[in-house]
């Protein structure tokens, strides 16, 4: 059996687009993609789906029958031997739930994260003690405690891209006030976590904002999203959406400028930056 696959890197998401629009262009179906290189129209789907690896030798039989001209083959194959080499997030293989798999990849190549969060604080922004309690109890049953350790090693490995020297992500999220009422562990729980979102305020690129009940219904309301937008040309405007068991990426033009629109119409909903610090300061003083 083979090793469990970690996290596409963000050039096998890249290059795995561009060798689809190679094929589309070169008139080839997948079928005979398949053909040429002897093995199933799924194997070609996943390679396409930045699923698997890019085999340098698939590749090289492709690229020419597909019009490649040699000198971009050459730097094609070139920047594929470089994006099959592992991301950081390699050694978290064992607990990276499939569905989960691209999240880290672009969530490490993204120039902006804009999410709503109506149950949780965001990943990104969660204590260790404040993760361990929500992993805990999503555990259902199969609590392995060894597990929800190298989870709660992988999420905090994760915030570090928000306070990096080049290229932070602009990371922007509206929470729902349900996230600050419900109590996650323990007050000491609630309260530390309270200070880590006031800590993120002072950060440049981090901005909260909080959707009071008192405004009523919104926008959002019906569940959480994560929106990623990127430098890189070749990948477009993507929405993340999880649920119980699993996770769809969405990344057609409809389906994402309706999220997108969702998610300006809760910015304009919710509470300023400034009035979030004020909430979050009170609450930690009633804590």
């Amino acid at each position: 059996m083979s090793e469990p696959r970690s996290a596409p890197t963000i050039g096998q998401l890249v290059l795995s687009r561009q060798l689809r629009a190679l094929r589309e262009n070169a008139g080839f179906s997948r079928e005979k993609a398949a053909k040429l290189l002897r093995v199933t129209v799924g194997t070609v789907r996943r390679m396409e789906m930045a699923e698997v690896s890019l085999k340098i030798p698939y590749v090289q039989t492709l690229l020419p029958a597909y019009g490649v001209a040699d000198a971009d083959m050459e730097t094609f194959l070139r920047l594929a031997d470089e994006a099959n080499q592992p991301g950081w997030w390699q050694r978290f293989y064992d607990v990276l739930p499939e569905w989960f798999s691209g999240y880290v990849s672009l969530e490490e190549a993204a120039m902006t994260i804009r999410c709503y969060e109506p149950h949780f604080v965001p990943g990104l922004l969660q204590t260790e003690a404040y993760a361990r309690e929500v992993l805990i109890a999503g555990a259902m049953g199969r609590l392995d405690l060894d597990r929800v350790d190298r989870h709660v090693e992988l999420r905090t490995r994760r915030q570090s891209l928000l306070t990096r020297s080049e290229d932070a992500p602009a990371f922007w999220a509206v929470l729902d006030e349900t996230v600050l009422r419900r109590t996650v562990g323990s007050p000491a729980v609630m309260r530390e976590q309270v200070e880590r979102l006031l800590e993120a305020t002072e950060l440049p690129n981090v901005t909260l904002q909080i959707a009071e009940f008192a405004a009523g219904h919104h926008a959002g309301t019906y569940s959480p999203f994560v929106l990623f937008r990127f430098a890189v040309p070749e990948l477009p405007d993507m929405v993340y959406i999880e649920y119980l068991t699993g996770a769809l990426y969405l990344d057609e033009p409809d389906e994402v400028a309706g999220h997108m629109e969702a998610m300006d119409r809760m910015v304009a909903h919710a509470e300023t930056a400034a009035r979030t610090k004020q909430i979050l300061t009170a609450l930690r003083k009633e804590l």
